[in-house]
């Protein structure tokens, strides 16, 4: 796992965390963004369910290298991941946001000269209301630590927030 990072995660990078945290598995970006705080040389984006949102604070980062983190329906069993580039996203399947992946990522594609990955983990349950499963926690944790370890590159940490219905 960890030469899978160590290998994309190069120079001044931005990891963007996808999905809807009310939706059990889907909340797999935003929960590891959460994770990452404090953790990884790396400026992390919990982008929520509109990634679309955020595309001129990734894009004033100037970064050498994105990865979009996302749950992705990818036939796989729960919890199960893979790292694709932009050819791959399309075979991966459906996704839960308004905006497709390809789209987020050719825009990203004609404002940067960064590198792009996604980082896709097979959901389980994506129903409003569930809690995250058990298979998906599991890939989380390991997927945290390793990122953690192998962002070393990028020369600050800072960690962007959605702005909640309460802020002002």
């Amino acid at each position: 796992m960890k030469s899978a990072f160590k290998n994309i995660l190069k120079g001044k990078t931005v990891i963007v965390g996808v999905g809807n945290t009310l939706r059990g598995d889907d909340g797999f970006g935003p929960a590891l963004i959460k994770r990452l705080e404090g953790k990884a040389k790396a400026c992390c984006i919990d982008a929520g369910s509109a990634p679309e949102n955020f595309t001129g604070k990734i894009i004033k980062e100037k970064p050498d290298t994105i990865l979009i983190v996302d749950a992705l329906h990818l036939g796989l069993a729960p919890g199960a991941w893979e790292i694709l580039k932009k050819d791959e996203i399309a075979k991966s399947g459906l996704s839960t946001h308004d905006i497709s992946p390809n789209m987020f990522i050719e825009y990203l594609e004609s404002r940067t000269s960064a590198d792009i990955y996604m980082l896709g983990v097979q959901p389980k349950d994506i129903s409003f209301g569930r809690e995250m499963s058990t298979e998906v926690k599991s890939a989380l944790e390991k997927i945290a630590d390793v990122i953690a370890s192998e962002a070393k590159q990028s020369p600050r940490l800072r960690l962007l927030r959605r702005p909640s219905a309460f802020s002002q």
